[in-house]
Order: structure tokens, then C-alpha cells, then sequence
């Protein structure tokens, strides 16, 4: 049997992220305080909140949406914001799919939305593609995997947080995680991770990266998904 990851190796897998939108400067300062002492991978911002400051010596990786959260933005817009993103200095861009287009089955318009903005932001700037999956369908869902793996994408991620449909469930990162893993693409989950719990559900399942607000509490309280929801409310997206 696996050893369960550690809050610390659980810490180093986290986009401590704050994507509010009455978020202010301080706010921004705040987060990358915490997530220094917390030990996370990285800091996930709006891209208006660029540049930030984070400590040289921390190792702190900076990741910025794009065509957030909506991602009806058209692709011209979206690999606009990658790019200034980047020259603001994001490590990272956690780029929208086109649902709409998901839905649809128009997977090549998918493709070259996701291509354009890797074009904008080429490696080594991670890509991490949201493909809101509680909004698809499963075959949907791998429709929009493929896309993102031919166009170039570094990861897939489950959820804005925004959507009504919902965020993340380990059934989804199973189901991302079997569809991508074969081809070097890795699996991002966000939207409702709240509990060390349900965090290590989403490690065990595939995912390598977690999208979470409420990284102190989950990282130092073992409460439940209905406890901590109160206090998570603030998540704005995750």
C-alpha cells in the first residue's frame, strides 16, 4: 500500500491561488507570503495583478490566467494575454478552452485556440489548459484532452471554480489522467479541493498539481469538505 502523501508533499503540488475579483495589491502580498511559508509550488493570480515580487531565494513559481473564466474570449485576446502575462513575469498560464466549442464537438477550433496561446507563451512557460470538465461530457472531456495534447499544452485542468456545474472529482481526474498520461501531459485539480483528504484523493487519482485558496487550512486541519466550505468561501474560483 502507497504511503499517503505528507501535508509538505502535498504543500510543493499547490497554485496557491487568489483570483478574486476585488483582490488589491496587498492582498497579492499576502498570498505570496503564505505560500512561502506554506512551502506551496506556486502563486495563481489574475494577470492585472502582474508583475509581483516574489522572494529570489523561495523558488516560487508565478502562474497568471488567461480567457479567465469564461473562455469566450477570442484567441487573438487570449495569446494577447498570455503574452504580457509572460513579459510581466508569469511562469505560467492557466488558459479557458472555448466550452461552447467543447460542447459542440468542434475540437479543432479547440486545438487552435490552445495553440495560439501557446504560441504567444512557448515553453518554457508552462501551459496549463482548463477544460472545465464538470461542464462536458466524458467524451467530451477527452475530446478537449487530445486537443490540448496536440496543440502543444503541458497540463489539463479539471475547473475554473466559477462554473456552475461544479469543480473537480477524482472520477474526472481518473478518467484526464488515462486519456493524457501516455503522452507526457500532466493533470491540474481545482475547484472545491478544500480538505488534505480530498487532496490526496485527487494525487492518488493522477492529478500533480492542485488548485487551492484555502491552502492553510488545508494543509493544517484534517475538518471536513462541509467544515471548512464556510471558511473557503472566499475561494473565488477555487
Amino acid at each position: 500500500m502507497t504511503t499517503p502523501p505528507t501535508p509538505t508533499e502535498v504543500g510543493a503540488m499547490i497554485d496557491h491561488t487568489l483570483l478574486k475579483p476585488e483582490a488589491t495589491a496587498a492582498d497579492v502580498a499576502a498570498l505570496i507570503a503564505e505560500a512561502v511559508s506554506l512551502g506551496t509550488y506556486s502563486v495563481c493570480v489574475s494577470p492585472s495583478m502582474l508583475p509581483i515580487e516574489v522572494p529570489p531565494d523561495s523558488g516560487l513559481k508565478v502562474a497568471a490566467v488567461c480567457g479567465f473564466p469564461s473562455g469566450k474570449h477570442t484567441s487573438a485576446v487570449k495569446a494577447a494575454e498570455a503574452a504580457e502575462a509572460v513579459r510581466n513575469g508569469a511562469d505560467e498560464i492557466d488558459m479557458v478552452i472555448d466550452i461552447g466549442a467543447a460542447k459542440e464537438g468542434a475540437f479543432d477550433r479547440v486545438e487552435a485556440d490552445i495553440a495560439a496561446v501557446r504560441a504567444a507563451a512557448p515553453a518554457p512557460t508552462v501551459l496549463k489548459v482548463i477544460i472545465e470538465s464538470a461542464a462536458l461530457t466524458d467524451d467530451e472531456i477527452v475530446g478537449a484532452c487530445h486537443a490540448a495534447c496536440a496543440a502543444g499544452a503541458d497540463f489539463v485542468k479539471t475547473s475554473t471554480g466559477f462554473h456552475p456545474s461544479g469543480g473537480a472529482s477524482v472520477s474526472t481526474v481518473e478518467l484526464i489522467h488515462r486519456t493524457v498520461g501516455g503522452s507526457g501531459l500532466a493533470v491540474k485539480a481545482s475547484g472545491g479541493v478544500r480538505t488534505l483528504e480530498q487532496a490526496r484523493a485527487m494525487i492518488t487519482a493522477g492529478a500533480t498539481r492542485l488548485g487551492v485558496s484555502g491552502s492553510r487550512a488545508l494543509l493544517t486541519t484534517d475538518k471536513s469538505a462541509d467544515e471548512n466550505a464556510d471558511e473557503n468561501q472566499e475561494a473565488a474560483g477555487y
